[in-house]
C-alpha cells in the first residue's frame, strides 16, 4: 500500500494541520523538528494543509525561531562582545521590519558558552552589550529573551554595560558575577541609557521570583554549578543587590519572573523592561495565536513532557490554549513523564530507548509525525 492509498487519507476531509513544536535541547532545533513532524504526517496524509510555525519561550531557539516567521528580518552581529565567563564572543540580534530588535540571552550569555560551570563568577554583560548595540544601531523597541543563561547575577552585568555603576564601600567598581554583589554597597544609574521610544519587554520563560527558596539561585543554582552553600551566599548576594537597586529605582524582586535567567528579569525590570510571558508573546509573533480555534490540529513538543510542562512552559502554554479554543493537539516529547490532555507520542518508545531516539532524533520524529498522522 502506498501513502497516497492510506485508508486515512482517503476517507477523512482534508485538515488544517500547524506543527508548533519547542527545540529538544541539545539534540534538535525546533526548526528541524517541525520540518520532520510535517514530514512524517504529509506521507499518511498528504492532503492536508500543513503550517510549520516552529515555537520557543524566550530561551535558546528564539531568535531562529522567529525568523522562520518572518520574510523580512534583518540579522545583526556584534563582534568582541563578552561570554558568560569573560572569553569573547559574537553576539546577533535580529531585526524587525517595524524596526523592533530582538535579543535573545541564551545567544552570548548562555550555558553551552561556559568552559565548566561557574554560576558565582558568569555574568551577563555580553547581553547588555548586545543591546547597546541594538539601540546604537536604531532599534524603536526591544525584545529580550530571558533563558539558559549561565549566570545569577540579577542582570547586574547587562546594567553595566547599559551605563549603570556597581560601587562598593570604598567607591570602586565590584567584580563580575553573582557573588561579587556581596560586596555592593551602592548603585549609581545616572549613566543608564534611555529605553527606546516603543519599550522593552522581557520575554520570560518561568514565574520565580528573585530571592529565597523559591528565587533564581535556589531553583537554578544546581543546574549552573551552584552547590548548597553556593546558593545560600548568591541568594544572600542577589537580596542585596535588590535592596540597593530598589533605593534607586520601582522594581520589585517579588514580582513573577523577576527570577528569570539568574535574576537577570529583576535588572532589566528595574532599567524599565516589562515582564512578560515569552510563549505567548512569542506565539502572537509568528503567527501561532492566530490558529488557535482555525486549525483542526496542533502538533507541539519539546525534550520531556512532564508536570512542570505545564506551568507556564511552552508546551503547556500551547495546550491551554487548544483547550479554550477547542482545538485537537498532540504532543510529541522525547520522553513522557505525564501524560498530556489529549493525544501524546513519545519518541523513547517509538525508537526503543532514550539512547535510540538522541542518537537519531530527526528520523524518529519523522516517525513520530507518522503516528501522529493515523490518529486522525
Amino acid at each position: 500500500m502506498t501513502s497516497t492509498d492510506h485508508p486515512e487519507s482517503r476517507k477523512s476531509a482534508p485538515m488544517r494541520v500547524v506543527f508548533a513544536p519547542d527545540s529538544f535541547k541539545g539534540s534538535i532545533n525546533a526548526i528541524e523538528l517541525a520540518d520532520a513532524l510535517a514530514a512524517g504526517w504529509a506521507a499518511v496524509r498528504p492532503r492536508d494543509e500543513l503550517v510549520l510555525l516552529p515555537q520557543a519561550d524566550g530561551g535558546e531557539g528564539t531568535l531562529d525561531a522567529i525568523a522562520s516567521c518572518h520574510p523580512h528580518v534583518t540579522w545583526h552581529s556584534v563582534s568582541g562582545v563578552r561570554g558568560p565567563d569573560g572569553r569573547r564572543t559574537t553576539g546577533r540580534w535580529l531585526r524587525l521590519d517595524d524596526g523592533t530588535a530582538v535579543v535573545e540571552l541564551a545567544q552570548m550569555s548562555g550555558l553551552p558558552l561556559m568552559n565548566a560551570l561557574d554560576a558565582g563568577g558568569a555574568s551577563t554583560t555580553g547581553l547588555g552589550q548586545v543591546i547597546a548595540a541594538a539601540l546604537d544601531a536604531g532599534a524603536k523597541s526591544l525584545l529580550i529573551g530571558l533563558g539558559g543563561s549561565a549566570s545569577t547575577d540579577g542582570g547586574a552585568g547587562a546594567l553595566r554595560a547599559l551605563g549603570a555603576r556597581l560601587l562598593d564601600r570604598h567607591g570602586r567598581d565590584i567584580g563580575d558575577g553573582g557573588a561579587a554583589l556581596s560586596e555592593l554597597d551602592t548603585i549609581d544609574v545616572a549613566g543608564l541609557r534611555v529605553l527606546p521610544p516603543g519599550g522593552v519587554e522581557l520575554l520570560s520563560d518561568t514565574t520565580a521570583v528573585l530571592c529565597g527558596s523559591h528565587g533564581a539561585a535556589h531553583v537554578f543554582g544546581p543546574q549552573k554549578g551552584a552547590d548548597p552553600q553556593l546558593r545560600v551566599l548568591l541568594d544572600g548576594a542577589l537580596q542585596r543587590f535588590a535592596d540597593r537597586l530598589g533605593a534607586v529605582t520601582a522594581v520589585r524582586p517579588d514580582q513573577p519572573g523577576a527570577g528569570a535567567a539568574g535574576g537577570t528579569g529583576f535588572g532589566l525590570a528595574a532599567w524599565g523592561g516589562r515582564l512578560v510571558p515569552g510563549s505567548a508573546r512569542i506565539a502572537d509573533l509568528t503567527g501561532l495565536s492566530d490558529e488557535f480555534g482555525r486549525a483542526d490540529v496542533i502538533v507541539t513538543g519539546e525534550g520531556r513532557f512532564d508536570e512542570t510542562s505545564l506551568t507556564g512552559k511552552l508546551v503547556g502554554s500551547v495546550l491551554a490554549r487548544c483547550a479554550d479554543t477547542n482545538t485537537r493537539s498532540v504532543v510529541v516529547a522525547g520522553q513522557l513523564a505525564a501524560t498530556p490532555p489529549d493525544a501524546s507520542i513519545s519518541l523513547t518508545a517509538l525508537a526503543g530507548s532514550a539512547e535510540n531516539a538522541i542518537a537519531e532524533t530527526e528520523r524518529w520524529a519523522r516517525h513520530a509525525g507518522t503516528a501522529a498522522a493515523e490518529i486522525f
